[in-house]
């Protein structure tokens, strides 16, 4: 069982989506060494179809591929119901920061650049299972109009369901335990990704207009309060 799981029960797949032999064969490697269950895929569309046929618990995605991208295989698993809160770690050649800017924006939870060491690799695939992994029963959670069902993993506002990545769930689940107060990017970035992560502070600000966009309907206050200098706060009296 992979460090920090100790859950009863199947190994966690991780489905490596990548079309370079040798790259594929060393992220195999590593990984199972790690006590992760590991498929494959080496083009979008088969990858889509290893997803329908068995979601595994995160999917490793090469932005390059033959045929279908991985930003287009990402933006398909947000759009169906059934994997629009699977786990996606985008993996990419392409180092330019709007690129990173792109892959977060198009659903990916996280992004790594290659080359990439190995290590830092699996600290992010362990960190994101951990975030998206179920927890105990903690109950729930209001503020305003926004109530969390911590046991069911379901957020819902004025009665109507949020769809939430495993990202942006973790860092509503924040807020709602301190409302009002202002947390800077930095204690974002710990509070939610965690210490043992180097994630650049962008990534807050890509993710906070994510959960803006899941949270808040049409006519309806932008709960999420931008505090200029200083960071973000989940607030009823921001307008």
């Amino acid at each position: 069982m992979p460090e920090g799981f100790t859950t009863a029960g199947a190994r966690p797949t991780i489905l490596v989506v990548e079309d370079e032999a040798a790259l594929l064969a060393l992220l195999r490697y590593n990984l199972e060494r790690q006590g992760f269950q590991v498929e494959e895929a080496t083009d979008g569309q088969e990858a889509l179809l290893r997803i329908a046929e068995a979601k595994p618990d995160l999917v490793l995605l090469d932005w390059m591929l033959p045929a279908m991208s991985g930003i287009e295989v990402c933006r398909q698993i947000r759009r169906r119901p059934a994997t629009r809160d699977l786990p996606v770690i985008m993996v990419t050649a392409r180092t330019e920061d709007q690129d990173a800017v792109r892959a977060l924006d198009t659903g990916a939870d996280d992004y790594i650049a290659k080359p990439f060491a190995v290590e830092a690799l699996l600290a992010r695939i362990r960190a994101l299972l951990r975030r998206s992994s179920t927890v105990p029963v903690k109950g729930s959670i209001t503020y305003a109009d926004i109530a969390m069902d911590q046991d069911a993993h379901r957020v819902t506002r004025n009665g109507r369901a949020l769809h939430l990545g495993p990202t942006e769930y973790r860092l509503l689940e924040f807020f709602l335990s301190h409302p009002r107060r202002v947390f800077t990017r930095e204690q974002l970035l710990d509070a939610v990704w965690g210490r043992d992560i180097h994630v650049e502070l962008r990534t807050v600000d890509v993710h906070i207009r994510r959960l803006r966009k899941a949270i808040n309907g049409d006519g309806e206050v932008d709960l999420i309060r931008t505090v200029r200098s200083a960071g973000y706060a989940l607030d009823s009296d921001s307008i």
